[in-house]
């Protein structure tokens, strides 16, 4: 392991210098769409590949038009998603099934991005397709108060695919409601306030998860939550310190290490960093660590191995307890393990999750242990749709499709294959500084003299877009370092897929740094 300004070599070692002041920068994510094949239109260069074939078709668009679409947009939608969403073109979309959407105009994309790495199944996915038709034509809602079959049977299937002791589930709508409503648990339960979480993070945009986030795009110049504290992340790769085994990911970063077996000095220093906290920023009891397994606005980042053992450990000396975001790691996305949490080795005294636990339907869960639950009672806690006889039926589905389709092995699968090959990307190209992630949950990092303005990496992109690719979501720096694309497509993508998208990446970059 070496301290960044040590003896790492070669294109890097600046980079790495620099990045030694870029700690907890905020990262906005902008949106970027790609024109794709076309059937009736001219074929792409003969050096690229076809996209692959789907035999599905969806039906033909007869309503809006663009026009008529934008100028609804600008009068009546959420401006601000006018200014997240960076495109020459916008994308009009009307269609998808499964790795694949549809725009108005007929063309197929391939997602690679599955709307905020929400659709874990595949877009309409035919099974929780029939089983959210099927509970419409019975029931639509009644609130959770009433004892209706849908809510237990899936609370069981949830609760059944979680360790013990974790098995009360309150359901909610959203991730950010998860973690509003697991921090003011913390806080009930321990009898203590302070919060803590690390640099880069993102928990939600209400006021109170706000003070949880630690990424300024998405920080409104108002009183947020107080009694949270935002301590260094453990970023192997642009952070203080870093080597060539840190990471559980089939892909380390390229900074040298010279640890022995089993021990690794990053995550020593890391630790160590955690502890000055403590000892200078924190009250002698807290309530809870919030921590992602991996980050994922933050940028595909990951921790040393064994990192949030001795965390958890701190903590919980503290009187806290510890909390794992699922929000974006859950429900097999990582591949080796159905939680990211699992990965790490840790037991969580509760997990929040959404986004993929509905495949797009607005869902979300806090689950917690019998004892947790009981410090809960103080008060009447009643959620109007959390846990809505057609929520529970999609979530219950979705949990059965993972499993009878493969999809946590073919994250698994895929997901490292993909890497690998991006890997050698990184080796080729001397603008991709660090590839990682686990599954499909991957990162990839881009580099250029130190640092790679968001003008420039959006030409890189653009040359993706005219090269028929969808949805490629980044993490960027406002004002430097670093600037990641992630990749977190629907689960149900096939390595024919990966290759396609391979292939188009590598001649966008080509592309790129013959004109530079």
């Amino acid at each position: 392991m070496h301290k960044v300004g040590s003896c790492v070599s070669g294109r890097y070692a600046g980079l790495l210098r620099q990045s030694c002041c870029s700690l907890g920068l905020a990262r906005f994510h902008l949106g970027i769409g790609a024109v794709c094949q076309k059937p009736a239109f001219k074929q792409p260069p003969a050096e690229l590949p076809m996209m692959p074939p789907c035999d599905f078709q969806g039906e033909k668009y007869k309503g809006l038009s663009k026009e008529g679409m934008m100028k609804i947009r600008k009068e009546h939608c959420n401006p601000v998603t006018m200014n997240i969403t960076y495109y020459e073109r916008p994308i009009y979309i009307y269609h998808g099934y499964k790795q694949w959407l549809w725009d108005v105009d007929g063309r197929r994309y391939l997602d690679l991005f599955a709307g905020v790495a929400t659709v874990s199944v595949g877009h309409c996915n035919p099974k929780v397709t029939a089983a959210a038709e099927k509970q419409l034509k019975r029931l639509w809602h009644t609130t959770n108060i009433y004892v209706h079959p849908t809510l237990h049977e899936y609370c069981e299937k949830l609760a059944s695919n979680l360790p013990d002791p974790l098995k009360v589930i309150y359901l909610t709508n959203s991730g950010t409601e998860a973690n509003d409503l697991a921090m003011l648990m913390a806080r009930l339960y321990t009898g203590n306030y302070e919060i803590i979480t690390f640099r880069g993070s993102y928990h939600g945009g209400s006021q109170q998860t706000m003070g949880l986030t630690s990424n300024s795009s998405y920080k409104y110049p108002i009183a947020t939550s107080s009694g949270c504290t935002h301590v260094m992340c453990p970023d192997v790769f642009r952070g203080l310190w870093g080597g060539s085994h840190c990471r559980d990911s089939p892909v380390q970063t390229i900074r040298e290490c010279n640890c022995a077996p089993g021990q690794c000095m990053a995550k020593d220093q890391y630790i160590g960093q955690l502890n000055e906290a403590f000892a200078t920023s924190l009250p002698s009891r807290i309530a809870a660590f919030f921590a992602e397994p991996i980050q994922g606005m933050g940028g595909a980042t990951q921790y040393p191995k064994n990192y949030l053992k001795e965390a958890y450990k701190l903590v919980r000396e503290r009187g806290g307890i510890c909390i794992a975001d699922e929000v974006q790691t859950g429900f097999g996305r990582t591949g080796t393990h159905f939680w990211g949490f699992q990965g790490h080795e840790v037991m969580p005294d509760m997990v929040t999750m959404a986004k993929g636990i509905g495949n797009g339907f607005p869902m979300g869960a806090v689950v917690t242990t019998p004892e947790i639950a009981a410090s809960f009672g103080k008060a009447f806690h009643f959620n109007t749709f959390g846990g809505s006889p057609i929520a529970c039926a999609v979530g219950s589905s979705v949990i059965d499709t993972i499993k009878e389709e493969g999809l946590q092995q073919n994250s698994h699968d895929v997901g490292t294959y993909m890497l690998t090959e991006l890997a050698k990307l990184r080796n080729k190209h001397e603008i991709i500084g660090d590839v990682r992630g686990k599954g499909l949950q991957i990162g990839v990092e881009m580099v250029k003299d130190k640092v790679l303005s968001s003008a420039i990496l959006l030409r890189v992109l653009w040359s993706i877009y005219e090269r028929f690719l969808h949805n490629v979501h980044f993490s960027v720096s406002v004002s430097s370092p670093p600037q990641v694309f992630r990749i977190q497509p629907p689960m149900c993508i096939t390595r024919e897929d990966a290759d396609f998208f391979l292939a188009v990446f590598d001649r966008a970059i080509k592309n790129y740094m013959d004109r530079h």
